[in-house]
Formats: C-alpha cells, sequence, structure tokens
C-alpha cells in the first residue's frame, strides 16, 4: 500500500476559503470581515456586528435602525417555548435547552425552501434573537420566578440581564455585556464553526446546523474554559496562596486555565479588552480583588513559562469568567452565552458555506484488519 500521510484533527489542513473572519495569530490580532475586534468592541453594538456577520458590510444607519427593529421584535418567546423551558429536566444542562430550543424553533417556522441553498434565517434571526432569552427564561424559572417580557429599548446585553435579573442594569452594566457578545460573535474554523459548515454542506436546514454547532461547544476541549477559570480562582483561595499553586499545579503538569491558545502566539486581543471592562466593573463595585488575584495568576505563570522559554499568554477566557460573575451571571450560564454570542458567526458561515457548497467527505486511513475470513458462532 502506497503511503499515506494525514493531519491528525485535521491541524493546518485547509479544507475551505472564508471572507468572514481573519485571525492572525503571531501578531494578536482578529478581525472580522476586514474590521479589527478592537474597533468592533469600541464602536459597534452586538446588533451592528450581526449584520455585518451576515450582510458582509457595515449598515447605513437606516439599514441598522430596521435591523435592530427586527432583531428585537424576535426577541419574545412564544408561549409552548416558555412551557418547554420550564418543563425541561432539572437534570439536563443549559446548552441541551438550547440545542433542543433550536430544534424546536425549527419545527415551528416555514423553511422558505428546505434542504436547498436558498434560506430565509435572515429574515427569522430566531436562531440569534431568542437564544439569551431562552437562557434567561431558564435562570428564572428555575429560581420560581416569573418570566419578564424582553425590551425594545435596550441593546441586547442590556436586555439579556434585564430578563435576567427582573430589573434594569446601568448603562455601564448594558454595554459591556454587549461588547462580550461581540467579542465571542466569531472566531474562524474552530470545532463548532467547523461542525455548523459540515452539517449545512449537506444542505440541511440552519437550525440544524446551529443545534450541532452547539452539541460541538458543549464539549470540554472546546467550550467551558471561563468556568474553569473561575474553578482555580476558587481552589487557590487567595492572592497569596497563587505561587504555591503555581507551583504544584506545573509540578503535577496540570493546564492552567485560561492560559494560551490554539492560535494566538501572542497575547489574545479579545483578552486585552476583556481585562479593561474587569478592571472598569471592579472600580464600580469597589472590589478588585478579583482582578488582582487573575493578575497575579497571569503574572506567575507568564515568568514560570518565561524561564521554560515558552511565553505564553492569556486568551479570552482568562478573564471573561470575572466578568460574567460580576455581572451577577450564574457559572453554569457562561458556556452558553458563548453559545448565543457565536450564533451570528456560525450563521454567517452557514450561509457561507451554500454560497459554492461542496459537500464534505474527507477520508480515513483505514488501521484495522487484512480482510479475513467469518468464523460461524459455533466454531469461535
Amino acid at each position: 500500500m502506497a503511503e499515506t500521510t494525514y493531519a491528525k484533527g485535521l491541524e493546518g489542513v485547509i479544507a475551505a476559503e472564508s471572507e468572514v473572519c481573519q485571525i492572525d495569530g503571531a501578531r494578536g490580532k482578529l478581525y472580522y470581515r476586514g474590521y479589527s475586534i478592537e474597533d468592533l468592541a469600541e464602536h459597534a453594538s452586538f446588533e451592528e456586528t450581526t449584520f455585518l456577520l451576515l450582510y458582509e458590510k457595515l449598515p447605513t444607519k437606516d439599514e441598522l435602525d430596521d435591523f435592530s427593529q427586527r432583531m428585537r421584535a424576535a426577541r419574545g418567546l412564544a408561549e409552548p417555548i416558555q412551557s418547554m423551558i420550564r418543563q425541561f429536566p432539572p437534570a439536563g444542562s443549559p446548552m441541551e435547552l438550547l440545542q433542543s430550543v433550536i430544534s424546536y424553533l425549527s419545527s415551528s417556522v416555514e423553511h422558505q425552501i428546505r434542504h436547498s441553498t436558498t434560506c430565509n434565517c435572515r429574515d427569522t434571526l430566531h436562531q440569534i434573537a431568542q437564544l439569551p432569552t431562552v437562557l434567561a427564561a431558564y435562570h428564572r424559572f428555575r429560581e420560581g420566578k416569573s418570566y419578564v417580557e424582553p425590551r425594545s429599548d435596550l441593546s441586547v446585553g442590556a436586555n439579556f440581564l434585564y430578563m435576567l435579573r427582573g430589573e434594569e442594569p446601568t448603562p455601564e452594566e448594558g454595554r459591556i455585556m454587549d461588547i462580550c457578545l461581540t467579542l465571542h460573535a466569531e472566531h474562524g474554523f474552530n470545532a463548532s464553526t467547523f461542525t455548523a459548515r459540515v452539517v449545512a454542506s449537506t444542505y440541511s436546514t440552519c437550525y440544524c446546523s446551529i443545534s450541532a454547532a452547539i452539541g460541538a461547544l458543549a464539549g470540554a476541549l472546546h467550550g467551558g474554559a471561563n468556568e474553569r477559570v473561575m474553578d482555580m480562582v476558587e481552589e487557590i483561595g487567595s492572592k497569596d496562596m497563587v505561587d504555591a499553586w503555581l507551583d504544584k499545579a506545573l509540578g503535577e503538569r496540570r493546564k492552567v486555565m485560561g492560559m494560551g491558545h490554539r492560535v494566538y502566539k501572542a497575547k489574545d486581543p479579545r483578552s486585552i479588552v476583556m481585562e479593561k471592562m474587569l478592571t472598569d466593573l471592579s472600580k464600580q463595585r469597589g472590589d478588585a480583588s478579583l482582578y488582582e488575584m487573575l493578575k497575579q495568576i497571569e503574572k506567575g505563570f507568564r515568568v514560570r513559562m518565561e524561564e521554560k522559554g515558552k511565553p505564553i499568554y492569556p486568551n479570552v477566557d482568562f478573564f471573561s469568567g470575572a466578568v460574567y460573575a460580576l455581572l451577577g451571571i450564574p457559572r453554569d450560564l457562561f458556556t452558553p452565552i458563548f453559545a448565543a454570542a457565536r450564533s451570528p458567526g456560525w450563521l454567517a458561515h452557514i450561509l457561507e458555506q451554500r454560497k459554492d457548497n461542496r459537500i464534505f467527505r474527507p477520508k480515513a486511513l483505514y488501521a484495522g484488519p487484512e480482510p479475513r475470513a467469518y468464523v460461524p458462532i459455533e466454531d469461535r
């Protein structure tokens, strides 16, 4: 048999062209359709970022006003969806709930032409507009509280916090939450995005594609790192214990959560924005202890890695969990928020896949037994 090489996990393999996202890992740069994440975080709302991802350009004022109105009109949950959330098994995870809701929504809308290149998902917007609402309703129902109707005068981030808490957030909190969503909206051909494109390549619906992407994100090797950063902080206990904990953890070859990234060889640009928001929130709360502890971990880890000639920097998850915690968001909603934020990116890739589609059908290098004769069961 001729020698065959392969890349396990498809690492380094170019599977498609894309105009959605560019990551310059060497310089620590991230662009959505050519616009830097720093500019989008500073100037654009999550709704404007979503328009950019779906329509491939920044909107005019009239276009954004119309799009925002449609996004906000699609936020509310019909009673059957609310009932489904109330009755969701307590042992189920919020990520499983999101998958279930996406499937439910798919069966409740009229698809323009099912199983074809044509899709009306830019019009329904359920996959983007309703996921934050689902998470807020889920949390309130499990605490025995009532559903809070969405408000059309609030941004996506501010409305999520309002529906979660039952009271309006400060303008600063609403803006921070909106930026968090923008920072997570897109990030190239990661596992969940590739999953969405594989499903889309079969001409399945965008709902099926996003449901599959949520399933991929639920895996421990993809989503959930910011939750584990907060677990790590709790395990360490105090700023004074950081150095001893790092020495022990690294001696045991344990991973320091939130540090390093497969793509970035410099500091993740999203972590820089997230760190700034954490400092602002800490000042507003009058308590910088969480921020100071994270900085102590970052400093101690960097020193130890530089001694080994391996400079490793924080990724977006290192500070995001602390931001969410200060906003009063339960830890088990961190990864579902990631999914809600990433939905416009997934949808942009689904739409791009359909432009010049070819179904994904990679080969596997067979490593099993050679052909052999079947042995009757009485002779085994």
